[in-house]
């Protein structure tokens, strides 16, 4: 049986979601994005992609603590209208679920739009080329 011939095609990357859970590197594909938690590394290991040159910001936690506390509010009034529970039962409850929900998520997030930068070969604007792009 002949092996299979190389079509020169190059293969699609995976779905966003997959590879930001999954902390893929954008241009090998290997697990090696964070040194911890949510620190991005320096530069990828197996192809040197340099890390440091996207600019992921805060944006990721602020996006996150306006959707999670969106849910959370809409979550607790009708936790509030249906049950009556006593104030102390909100105190108790909406904080720890907030928490982790954001710390949960900030990786996933960040890594998704680091992700989504390398794809759209995202960068700083200029509004007219100065002497150092020439």
């Amino acid at each position: 049986m002949p092996a299979p011939q190389d079509t020169g095609k190059i293969s699609k990357p995976p779905h966003l979601l997959i590879q930001a859970k999954r902390a893929l590197c954008p241009q090998c594909g290997n697990s090696s994005m964070f040194t911890g938690w949510i620190a991005f590394r320096h530069i990828c290991p197996s192809c040197g992609l340099n890390y440091d040159r996207y600019n992921v910001g805060d944006g990721p936690a602020a996006f996150l603590t306006l959707i999670i506390g969106a849910i959370v509010c809409a979550l607790a009034l009708a936790l509030e209208f249906t049950v009556f529970p006593p104030f102390w039962v909100h105190v108790l409850i909406w904080p720890i679920v907030i928490t982790l929900l954001v710390i949960g998520l900030l990786r996933l997030s960040k890594a998704a739009l680091l992700i989504e930068e390398h794809r759209k070969s995202f960068r700083e604007g200029r509004l007219a080329a100065t002497e150092d792009d020439l």
